[in-house]
Order: C-alpha cells, then sequence, then structure tokens
C-alpha cells in the first residue's frame, strides 16, 4: 500500500518508582510506580479507537509496563524493539545533581566537556539513527494503518529532531516529551507528512509534580 498513511506513535513510557532518585538509565528492575500505571492506562484509553496493528516496545521494564494496556485494549502481543533502548549514560545508577549529586564532584566534570556529542554518553546521531530503524520497521509492521513503539524521552526527542531536519544537541529542558506522552510520525506513503504530539495522561504527570512540590516543601 505504497500511497497509503501510515502513522508510528512514540509513546513515552509513565512515570518510574524510583524511590532514591538516581538516574536508572539502562538498569533493570525499575519498573512503573502506580501513578505511572494509570498514565499507561490514560495513553491506551486515548489509543484504544485507533487504527493500531502492531506494538512495540523497548526492553526496559518501565517500556513493557506501559505497553501492556496499549497491546491488550488491541489484543495483540507486544514486539520487543532493542534499537528503542534508553540511551547510554555514564552517570547511570548515580545520582545526579549540581548541588546534592555527582555533578558536584569534580572528578566526573572532565565527563561534560561535550555537550553536543555528548561526551557523557551515547551519540545523539548514533541514538536517531536506531531509533529511526525502529520506526522504519514499525511503519512496515503496520503499513496502511497504525503502530505504537513505547520507548524513553531522549531517544523520542532526538529521532523526531533528526526526522524534522533539526540540530540534535539541544537544552534537555526544552524537550517536549512528558511522561505518557504521544509522539506520532504520519507518514503520505513513504514520505513523512508530519509529526503530532498529544498528552494524554497531563492531568496526572501535574498531579506528580504537585505531589514532588508537597513533599519538598
Amino acid at each position: 500500500m505504497s500511497g497509503s498513511k501510515t502513522i508510528v506513535h512514540l509513546l513515552r513510557h509513565g512515570e518510574v518508582h524510583n524511590p532514591e532518585g538516581i538516574l536508572y538509565g539502562r538498569l533493570p528492575g525499575y519498573g512503573l510506580s502506580e501513578l505511572g500505571r494509570e498514565m499507561a492506562v490514560a495513553a491506551a484509553e486515548r489509543l484504544a479507537k485507533r487504527d493500531i496493528v502492531h506494538v512495540g516496545a523497548s526492553p526496559l521494564q518501565r517500556a513493557q509496563e506501559t505497553a501492556e494496556p496499549v497491546a491488550a485494549s488491541h489484543r495483540l502481543h507486544t514486539v520487543t524493539y532493542d534499537g528503542v533502548i534508553e540511551a547510554g549514560n555514564s552517570f547511570e545508577g548515580l545520582k545526579v545533581g549540581v548541588g546534592d549529586g555527582a555533578l558536584r564532584e569534580p572528578r566526573y566534570w572532565w565527563r561534560l566537556r561535550d555537550p553536543f556529542r555528548p561526551s557523557w554518553g551515547e551519540a545523539y546521531l548514533d541514538i536517531a539513527r536506531r531509533m529511526m530503524d525502529a520506526v522504519d520497521k514499525a511503519r512496515a509492521a503496520a503499513d496502511g494503518a497504525e503502530a505504537v513503539i513505547v520507548s524513553h524521552q531522549l531517544p523520542i526527542w532526538t529521532v523526531r529532531r533528526f526526522a524534522e531536519r533539526k540540530r540534535l544537541w539541544h537544552d534537555p529542558r526544552k524537550r517536549q516529551c512528558a511522561l505518557a506522552s504521544v509522539t506520532s510520525f504520519v507518514y503520505e506513503g513513504e514520505s513523512l507528512a508530519r509529526v503530532e504530539y498529544s498528552e494524554p495522561a497531563a492531568h496526572l504527570v501535574l498531579r506528580s509534580a504537585s505531589a514532588r512540590r508537597a513533599k519538598g516543601a
């Protein structure tokens, strides 16, 4: 169906249970919090009436758990995509922060020498290429319909910038990729026509932010 419309939705996972506040990256054992599961259900409900015929997810627990209600609502099995895993990061397993984490220690500063690659982790271009490869595979699997791939914030934001032909290095504070958000690549035939964005769990993200502020007060 070479001239048909195909959509690949990139769904970010929900909130993770991480009481230690570390950068968990690719570490095993980090699943969704109770609120994160609510976020996954909210995303699934938003996608329930879409013509989804293929569901994929990163191998990490939080992504697999986010995919579960989406796949269930369409009676599909989740396909694991190694290529949409979280970005590699040399600070993985550490609490990262300027005032209360690893970044206050001079021995780590050398890792921050090049924000354009970046020097502390996986190169942006490598992330973009592996993500685009997964998008292409999902598009082929859902030709003429829609697919969902559950991934992580940095990989989703990086491949979006790559697809929109924008520079890959960026200010992390300005990423448009909230928890359980959906970044949709809309294809007309083989060509990317546009990128759409929505936040089906926005009300739950606000609840999470309010809870964190209250805890810190």
